[in-house]
């Protein structure tokens, strides 16, 4: 009797796999095992013994319907027997799911001649990654079967998001810089290695909160269609080892590990080194050159980040801020976020002046909150409507709301124009009512 375990979110895997098996070598049966509970407590040879209290029937197969993508699922076997013969030989099969609650984990165990069971299981192991589920998906690591959305045994299936190259406002060439280090190197995979060059690449994207890294690391995952991308953030970073594994396995692949600085802070902030750092350097450092896989890391502070993530050769390779827009990029992103919206150029010129020092997540919030102000006073949005929200925004009632929008600061009024030239300023503000923030001490 030999026996494979795998983890409990290939069972999706080791079912395609044992499906494709038993076609390639003629088709075969598949039966069920009874016995309630009890079954769950054995192993298959356990099961095959008839004569006594734990001796378990035939019954029907135990099936249940597995995730195989956003929108796509399967039925997989989580108990049954297969029957057919591999290599000439006769083999019975058990597949099972894991069961923590009995000790059992997900597996497959093979009752053939010992000549047979090893390249049979060789050939599951094979097939696995040739077909698996996950390949070109989006993946998230670390949530469980009750979480809403697809999953299957922890991990979700993301919806590849499709954002345009305006729809990220950036410091002119910063973006088509992230682009070609990473999505340049998947396209060009052949003339890279026929020139001996190496494509496992690493991107550190660094900049307060806000200014629109995850939205940048979004736009990168859109880019890379087929390529299978897995999100770690929170918990989740403690399983970057897991990820890796399966990106390897499935490259090209693209690694996402948000707010890293979670793990990787300095050492002596903690009072002795960080089992979960050494876990991220050992697995960016356990891939081959040749692996195409990218790693990038998203942080608020860069400052705290351990110096070996970012100075050794190999694991990071560009590291590039995202900072807070200027002028001319806080008017682009109002425009992004308001969409269609009837807002002046006169009305986006204002709002780009008055707010200095806020980020990304400031305009979409802005936006929304001018529909917000419109649709409550039954009227249409307007310039007038975008200034409410704004002088809203920036009063110092809202400093924390700013805070927590990723803003560098409060804000102090600035003499200004006559308000009633201003198309920005509302009713009743006094003269001087465009704000600039300033940091803070």
């Amino acid at each position: 009797m030999v026996r494979l375990d795998v983890p409990a979110h290939q069972l999706v895997n080791l079912d395609v796999a044992m499906a494709a098996l038993v076609d390639e070598h003629g088709g075969g049966r598949l039966i069920g095992v009874g016995g309630g509970d009890q079954r769950h407590h054995q192993t298959f040879g356990d099961l095959l013994q008839r004569n006594g209290p734990w001796s378990a029937p035939t019954g029907p197969v135990d099936r249940t319907r597995l995730d195989t993508g956003p929108d796509s699922t399967r039925e997989a076997v989580v108990m049954g027997v297969h029957l057919f013969h591999y290599a000439g030989s006769p083999v019975a099969v058990l597949q099972r799911r894991s069961e923590p609650r009995f000790g059992m984990q997900c597996a497959l165990e093979v009752l053939a001649p010992a000549t047979v069971s090893e390249p049979l299981l060789a050939d599951v192991r094979r097939l696995m990654v040739e077909r698996s589920v996950f390949r070109g998906q989006m993946l998230s690591f670390g949530v469980t079967d009750e979480t809403y959305g697809p999953s299957t045994g922890g991990i979700t299936f993301l919806e590849r998001p499709h954002l345009a190259e305006s729809d990220v406002v950036l410091p002119d060439g910063t973006l088509s810089r992230i682009e070609r280090h990473v999505a340049g190197v998947a396209r060009n995979r052949a003339a890279l290695l026929a020139a001996g060059q190496h494509l496992k690449r690493g991107l550190l994207l660094y900049g307060p909160p806000g200014t629109g890294k995850t939205h940048t690391v979004r736009y990168l995952a859109g880019r890379l269609p087929g390529v299978t991308t897995v999100v770690l953030a929170g918990r989740a970073l403690g399983l970057i080892s897991a990820a890796t594994e399966l990106a390897h396995a499935l490259e090209p692949a693209l690694i996402i590990l948000e707010d890293v600085d979670l793990i990787a802070e300095h050492r002596e902030m903690h009072m002795g080194p960080q089992p979960l750092l050494f876990t991220l350097l050992d697995a960016m450092d356990g891939l081959t050159s040749e692996a195409d896989v990218a790693f990038i890391l998203t942080t608020n502070r860069a400052d705290l980040l351990e110096p070996a993530l970012a100075q050794r050769p190999g694991r990071i390779d560009l590291a590039v801020q995202i900072p807070l827009p200027d002028a001319a990029a806080r008017r682009r992103l109002l425009q992004v976020y308001a969409g269609g919206l009837p807002l002046s150029s006169a009305a986006l010129d204002a709002v780009a002046q008055r707010s200095e020092g806020v980020t990304a997540s400031f305009f979409k919030e802005l936006a929304r909150r001018t529909v917000l102000l419109a649709a409550e006073a039954g009227e249409p949005v307007d310039d007038s409507r975008v200034a409410a929200a704004l002088n809203e925004m920036l009063d110092d009632s809202e400093a924390l709301t700013r805070t927590l929008l990723g803003s560098s600061g409060g804000h102090v009024a600035q003499p200004g124009a006559d308000p009633d030239l201003d198309p920005m300023r509302g009713p009743g503000q006094a003269t001087g009512g465009w704000f600039a923030y300033r940091p803070r001490g």
